[in-house]
């Protein structure tokens, strides 16, 4: 939870829940379980929990859209339909992976004129970064923007996320962050993209060795990942574990209109 919340500008409590807020009009929505009291969650209690939450962002203007973001593993009778009824739309789900930093610390041979590095006080790179990242997730302008400040946000008022990129003469063609836990033994690794015509060919492999060589200098043992289908299988046979899956729930204001 508290790598979740590491950009947030506010995060208040409701019940077990964290609603927070980031910069951009955007709301989301973690918790550690949806007990209420002490008393586990049942379906009016998980009901009441989802409107509570709509009515606080509905009361927001600026937030324009929330996800919540729940995890296969959750004791949540009925969250799933609460969430449906009351305009929230999932996404596909990722699956959650977790492992040894070594595992994934090993020599990968890059193709002819690849080149892996660390771009975090590189503004132009990182902007680069953000775009291709944009382009193999389908972004739209809005929600690229929205990431963009996000991110240079917390790069230039933290000193705790490293932006890495593999380029191809000048090209960023993979990407993603590490992100070392204060306090914990972990890491993630976050925002993994490579261009299609760069898949298979050890770009990606390459690009999760040096953030994991890196977490392994910041004295972090363990790594972790909300991994869609394409990194999911390379973390698998890096040797990191699939514990629970993850899926993002999506309100927009704009659908209310």
């Amino acid at each position: 939870m508290r790598e979740e919340l590491s950009s947030a500008l506010t995060a208040p409590r409701l019940g077990p829940l964290v609603l927070a807020t980031y910069l951009g009009g955007r709301g989301f929505v973690t918790y550690k379980n949806l007990e209420v009291d002490g008393q586990p969650a049942d379906e009016g209690s998980v009901r009441g929990l989802v409107e509570e939450t709509l009515a606080h962002y509905r009361a927001m203007p600026d937030i324009v859209r929330v996800e919540w973001k729940t995890r296969g593993h959750d004791h949540a009778p009925g969250l799933h339909e609460a969430l449906v009824q009351n305009g929230f739309q999932p996404d596909e789900p990722e699956s959650v992976m977790v492992g040894e930093a070594r595992l994934l610390a090993y020599d990968v041979a890059l193709p002819d004129g690849v080149v892996v590095r660390e771009v975090t006080h590189d503004d132009e790179a990182v902007r680069r970064m953000l775009a291709m990242q944009a382009k193999v997730f389908n972004d739209t302008p809005e929600f690229a923007a929205e990431m963009e400040a996000q991110i240079f946000h917390r790069l230039r008022t933290r000193n705790d996320m490293e932006m890495w990129v593999a380029e191809a003469d000048g090209e960023v063609v993979s990407a993603g962050r590490l992100e070392p836990v204060e306090g914990t033994e972990f890491a993630g690794v976050w925002g993994g993209a490579t261009l299609p015509e760069w898949r298979g060919r050890g770009v990606y492999r390459a690009l999760t060795s040096a953030r994991a060589r890196s977490a392994i200098g910041h004295g972090k043992k363990y790594m972790h990942s909300d991994s869609t289908e394409f990194s999911r299988p390379i973390l698998e046979r890096s040797g990191l574990v699939k514990v629970t899956t993850t899926t993002p729930y999506e309100w927009r204001r704009d659908r209310e209109s």
